[in-house]
């Protein structure tokens, strides 16, 4: 595995870049710069809110933030001043500020609530005082695709704050006060594990990662070892976790639970009698225990050197997403069926779904088949064109 630790340099150049476009915009130069990847779900699609197991690994691609505390006496001291380049008429910087003075879930909204439900929950510690600050917030990691572009906001903010105050905050801790900031400030119910990945992610692996203990370890996952690559289908499908199927999803698997006399579906065994269960419902627990299980073998597998053995686990992990817990949509169905009739090794959607992206484990050999298959599907569909592009496993959030 290669050192967690190692820099790329064209992301050297970007910090360098955000931090001179930061002086800019501000008349100042930033306290320093920070960078935070999205994240690719490789298995355990929707069991992090159920204490289960996961397996995502950061992407090589990340949200950076230039960020500049405000001085003692300074004017506006109490207040955030926040842009990033990602505008949505594609022109100039998208502005959000908002004063630190009683700031509450809903005042603020658009990009600006993910930084904003970080300094909330911070300040709700009472471990820091968050003061005055500016920042510059450059992604590359695709908005709306299921690869978690808020979190990595979100973790980037937290990362550069931790610092900056000099908090001391473990990761752990980080990812909690982010899901905190998700749940209670921006009013989405997601769990723990994008955070996770984010903070903890290493190069040539994947994490495992424990949502009811925290307890992680990276397993290797060398893709281009193996002469494989795994390709991110973004379907152009926009999703949002605000919205009302990822908690309607969340509140059944908890009523299943309840009904199935468990804190938990992580406390489930997976030999339970679904019966005793409303149809629907039992669909939904039914692909959390499977969901699980697949995690767990493969880790296995992973840990034998077996990575085209988890294809098989990918595509089985679609089946029941879109078949017991019905959160894929058409345009990820033939993303998954294109890819898979074109030599893809397995493939599913990942994210939370109702659109985003769907992933594949591919040869190399096979790749430019794949990505053919899958574009002439989507136009013989009459669909827009799909972003394809590959992805590697990154280093997670640190100060660059």
């Amino acid at each position: 595995m290669m050192d967690p630790q190692r820099t790329d340099p064209r992301e050297d150049a970007r910090a360098a870049d955000l931090a001179r476009r930061f002086t800019e915009v501000y008349g100042r130069a930033p306290d320093g710069v920070w960078r935070a990847p999205g994240r690719v779900n490789l298995l355990g699609e929707h069991t992090d809110y159920n204490d289960g197991f996961v397996l995502p690994f950061a992407l090589d691609r990340a949200a950076m933030v230039a960020v500049r505390l405000r001085r003692t006496g300074e004017p506006g001291q109490d207040t955030v001043e926040l842009a990033s380049t990602y505008a949505p008429d594609g022109k100039g910087l998208s502005c959000e500020r908002f004063s630190l003075p009683g700031l509450a879930a809903g005042d603020v909204g658009g990009w600006g609530a993910y930084p904003a439900g970080v300094v909330h929950v911070l300040d709700g510690t009472g471990e820091a005082a968050v003061p005055g600050f500016e920042m510059l917030l450059d992604s590359t990691v695709p908005v709306g695709a299921g690869l978690s572009s808020s979190h990595a906001v979100e973790v980037a903010t937290i990362v550069a704050l931790n610092d900056l105050l000099d908090l001391g905050l473990e990761p752990t801790a980080m990812a909690r006060l982010t899901q905190r900031a998700e749940n209670e400030f921006v009013g989405a119910p997601t769990g723990i594990m994008d955070q996770s990945a984010s903070l903890m992610g290493r190069a040539d692996g994947a994490l495992f990662l424990d949502c009811r203990t925290l307890e992680s370890r990276v397993v290797p996952l060398p893709l281009a070892e193996h002469g494989l690559i795994v390709l991110v289908i973004d379907t152009k499908v926009s999703h949002s976790h605000a919205d009302g199927g990822y908690a309607a999803r969340r509140a059944s698997c908890e009523r299943g639970a309840s009904a199935l006399g468990a804190v938990s579906l992580r406390d489930v065994p997976s030999g339970a009698d679904l019966t005793v269960l409303d149809e629907e419902t039992g669909r939904r627990v039914r692909h959390v225990l499977t969901e699980n299980a697949r995690v767990l073998e493969a880790v296995e597998r992973l840990g034998s050197g077996d990575l085209h053995g988890v294809g098989e686990l990918l595509s089985a992990s679609h089946a029941s997403l879109r078949d017991d817990y019905e959160v894929s949509c058409p345009e990820l169905d033939l993303a998954v069926e294109a890819a898979m009739g074109a030599g893809a090794l397995g493939a599913r959607m990942t994210g939370g779904g109702f659109g985003g992206a769907a992933i594949a484990l591919v040869p190399t050999a096979e790749e430019g088949r794949v990505r053919d298959a899958v574009q002439r599907g989507f136009a013989d569909s009459g669909l827009w064109a799909p972003e394809i592009f590959s992805v590697l496993p990154s280093t997670g959030a640190r100060r660059m």
